[in-house]
């Protein structure tokens, strides 16, 4: 981690401080998850071509083999996120960052190496999907809490959804050269879009070289003076000015709250509750993962294609076309969300993009009913609306909410809980989807049923227990969830009646409420009207 003072002693890293910083670091986050959503797409446009299916003739026709090569990098981000959830707080942001990356073109070297046709070229060409997954897995779970620890209240969503929201950017890149690497040699149809995956992930190496740490990974290892210096830059302040100074206190009185002092948290901490809410806080940021799984996006994105081919009738060149339209419509209602993630709120967002879905998703499962080709367009409409509605929604905010509802002290192994749940249904939904529309109705219509019923029942578990965190510091949803918990009322009035607070006023409500580990194992109980901690004299 190099940084060097300018002239009026601020810190910078690669010659910048403040914003310009932020940028660098946003450029990053982008850049990962930019890869992530290629890595997504990439496949969808590959699984199908004659060229593919002549080098790995297991996957012609074979619903099951086209749905293990395409979920197999799902099983990799699962190994992944679970690596992050063991060792990602000793690792640390910057170092796991560094290690997805280096993972993921070990993986790509793998696939581009082997030399079908052959069972040994498949089976290696599954190798290096799946170790390409365990990087992505890796950086998944690290670059959201990296963003969030690193990012100011007020723009912290709208950093982290830009972030997001760049999943469908990079599908879209992959659907594109997908289509047109289909109009050059059989060996560049897959082999070069499975390279170009090599392009991001060293630009997300190169970057990373000269930028910091998380300020408040350094400060959980007691490296203050570091921190200190992350703090400064970030600010573009020198290292002795007040709000550093207050930023700092306000850091480290809630690593010494919550018992996060030296950096390492026992799994057990993850299932606590008291005024913390360890548990509950890890729920609404895995579950939110569960939900953008069960909600049907990867059966969009992954199949769309197929279900052009084989419910519509077209050829493949024409289906990889409508496809790459469809991730067009994508990528530009996932920007959306950069505007209104701060201005409307997670809460609603969530709403909005969950009756969007569940709507769309009763067009899609009514128009396939009949089985004429002339009522299959109408899903074509389904699906255009499914999308849009899902990039601008449900694409960020899963990234979002696990990095900002959790506390510092289990925010990376909450955080990598999230991702392995989404990995888990990610695989489980791919696997299954082929299947699924094969054999639940004319062109499984009732596929998209039962997806339009999971987005139905996702409604009511938003509206009555996501609390609302746009626009607060992450210091200032710990005090949510002790307002909670102390007054006897749900979080989600917490967070409405809570004012917003100051770095100050944050630092006394945390003083005042003394959220400590042994509240979190139920030995301390706290009376409101002597504003201190009483401990349990059994």
């Amino acid at each position: 981690m190099t940084h060097k003072d300018n002239e009026a002693g601020v810190p910078t890293y690669w010659g910048k401080s403040g914003r310009g910083v932020q940028k660098l670091i946003t450029a990053v986050a982008t850049t990962d998850f930019l890869l992530f959503g290629y890595d997504q797409g990439v496949m969808s446009g590959i699984i199908s071509a004659p060229a593919f299916v002549n080098d790995f003739p297991q996957v012609d026709g074979d619903d099951t083999w086209q749905g293990f090569v395409t979920s197999i990098y799902a099983v990799g981000c699962f190994f992944g996120a679970l690596f992050i959830l063991t060792f990602g707080d000793k690792l640390g942001r910057r170092n796991s960052i560094f290690l997805g990356a280096t993972v993921m073109i070990l993986g790509v070297i793998i696939q581009i190496a082997s030399v079908p046709p052959s069972v040994g070229a498949t089976t290696q060409f599954v190798l290096g999907r799946f170790i390409t997954g365990v990087g992505n897995g890796i950086n998944t779970s690290t670059v959201p809490t990296y963003q969030a620890e690193c990012s100011k209240s007020h723009n912290r969503g709208k950093l982290i959804c830009i972030e997001g929201g760049n999943v469908a950017i990079g599908t879209l890149v992959a659907y594109w050269i997908d289509y047109g690497c289909t109009y050059g040699p059989d060996a560049m149809v897959w082999r070069f879009p499975i390279a170009f995956q090599c392009f991001f992930a060293l630009i997300v190496i190169i970057l990373m070289t000269g930028l910091p740490e998380s300020p408040r990974w350094l400060l959980t290892h007691e490296r203050n003076e570091e921190a200190s210096t992350v703090l400064a830059s970030l600010n573009s302040t020198p290292r002795h000015d007040s709000e550093v100074q207050t930023q700092m206190a306000v850091i480290i009185d809630a690593i010494r709250a919550s018992g996060h002092k030296g950096g390492h948290t026992p799994m057990k901490s993850l299932i606590t509750n008291g005024k913390t809410q360890h548990l509950r806080r890890l729920l609404l940021g895995a579950s939110s993962q569960f939900m953008q799984q069960l909600s049907g996006c990867n059966a969009v994105i992954y199949y769309f294609p197929i279900l052009f081919q084989s419910a519509i009738g077209t050829d493949h060149n024409l289906a990889l076309l409508l496809g790459g339209i469809n991730m067009v419509v994508y990528a530009i209602c996932a920007t959306s969300s950069w505007f209104a993630v701060e201005r409307f709120g997670r809460r609603k967002l969530f709403l909005i993009g969950t009756v969007g879905q569940c709507l769309s998703m009763v067009i899609v499962f009514g128009a396939l009913i009949p089985g004429t080709t002339s009522a299959a367009k109408g899903a074509a409409v389904g699906l255009f609306t499914y999308i849009g509605f899902f990039g601008a929604t449900w694409l960020p905010l899963p990234w979002l909410y696990p990095a900002e509802i959790n506390p510092l002290k289990t925010r990376a192994k909450a955080n990598a809980v999230s991702t392995v749940s989404n990995w888990l249904w990610n695989f489980f939904i791919v696997m299954i989807t082929p299947v699924m529309i094969n054999g639940t109705g004319t062109h499984g219509w009732g596929t998209y049923l039962f997806f339009a019923a999971m987005n139905a029942l996702f409604f009511p578990v938003i509206y009555f227990f996501y609390p609302e965190t746009a626009g607060r510091s992450l210091e200032e949803i710990d005090i949510i969830f002790a307002k909670g918990h102390d007054e006897g009322i749900s979080y989600v009035r917490a967070s409405k009646e809570l004012p917003k607070l100051d770095e100050t006023e944050v630092n006394e409500k945390a003083n005042d409420i003394k959220m400590n580990q042994s509240d979190e194992e139920g030995r301390v109980s706290y009376t409101p009207s002597e504003a201190r901690v009483v401990r349990d004299s059994s």
